[in-house]
């Protein structure tokens, strides 16, 4: 998976962007009509400055949605973050925020310079969406907010800390989360221990939607979920883009039921065909994605880190 194209649409609102070459009296469409996409370039124009220009032409106090595109390079890490943090006190109603919409051609996943993110989570405590892409640097303390519905986390490395961070994150309202893991040579060194806090159950009493995708170890995630109490209230479950192979399916089947998920999604697999029938069979009243598989190493029981990849890394 690459990203070559930039968000059109976010939070149900259409992206309008904010780039240098938005001109002083360009016509802008109403504050709250629209996802703002501050987006930097490689010109001169240091971010921090851009997006003073944006203050400036926007009324941010109508703002409900905005998307945080470059901010720079290797030194400029957590500068996007930074720069909406100092200015929280002028987007009062901001209420979905995605945080580095940022394309291959402009810095690769991996390499997406981030820092500590708790202080923007901490100076937004209304809102209800976050979705973060990158996770070279990247920080997080536990966080808490009553109002967070949605948090997704986009990486072909998601550090350890940042994964047990929103395990023993307080967020009742949160309805949907997604980890994309990666691999450890970009940082995703994350494991299954992890992830024990949300697999309890007693934690995110409102969530409806987990996605532990793009790792090494989905057969061990999908061993845990055999059994893990949270299963039982969620209606869709997103194992996919990983190292998913027959003995995570296994572990699935034979685990709890999953008749009630509304849709299970394993797109990108290392699956076998027969398998696949049997997930079929076993959940015929499920919406099942196992689009792109692919394929089988020739030993398919032994360990397969040297024949298999996850979708997204560098």
């Amino acid at each position: 998976m690459s990203f070559d194209e930039h968000l059109t649409e976010f939070a149900g609102l259409p992206v309008v962007a904010f780039t240098p070459d938005t001109e002083p009296d360009e016509p802008l469409p109403p504050a709250g009509e629209a996802a703002w996409a501050v987006r930097g370039d490689w010109n001169d124009e240091p971010y921090p400055r851009l997006f003073e220009r944006f203050m400036a032409a926007v009324d941010t106090t109508r703002v409900t949605a905005l998307v945080i595109g470059f901010w720079g390079w290797d030194d400029a890490a957590g500068l996007g973050a930074a720069t909406l943090t100092a200015a929280a006190d002028r987007f009062p109603n901001l209420r979905a925020l995605f945080l580095g919409d940022i394309l291959d051609e402009e810095y690769h996943l991996s390499w997406i310079p981030h820092a500590d993110i708790t202080p923007l989570v901490e100076a937004f405590p209304r809102l209800e969406r976050l979705e973060v892409r990158g996770g070279d640097g990247l920080e997080l303390r536990a966080p808490r907010s009553d109002a967070l519905k949605v948090l997704r986390f986009e990486s072909g490395g998601l550090p350890s800390g940042v994964v047990r961070a929103v395990a023993a994150g307080d967020l009742p309202a949160l309805e949907e989360l997604d980890l994309w893991f990666g691999v450890r040579n970009y940082g995703g060194d994350a494991t299954v221990d992890d992830l024990a806090p949300i697999f309890e159950g007693t934690r995110l009493p409102a969530l409806r939607h987990l996605g532990l995708q793009n790792g090494e170890f989905q057969d061990d995630i999908a061993a845990a979920l055999a059994s893990a109490p949270v299963v039982a209230r969620l209606e869709s479950l997103a194992l996919g883009m990983g190292m998913l192979s027959d003995r995570g399916a296994e572990a699935l089947l034979s685990g709890q039921p999953l008749t009630h998920l509304e849709r299970l999604d394993l797109g990108f697999h290392y699956l076998s065909e027969p398998m696949m029938e049997r997930l079929r069979a076993a959940l015929p009243g499920v919406e099942i994605d196992l689009d792109h598989p692919q394929g089988q190493p020739s030993e398919p029981w032994q360990p397969w880190q040297g024949f298999l990849f996850v979708q997204v890394t560098e």
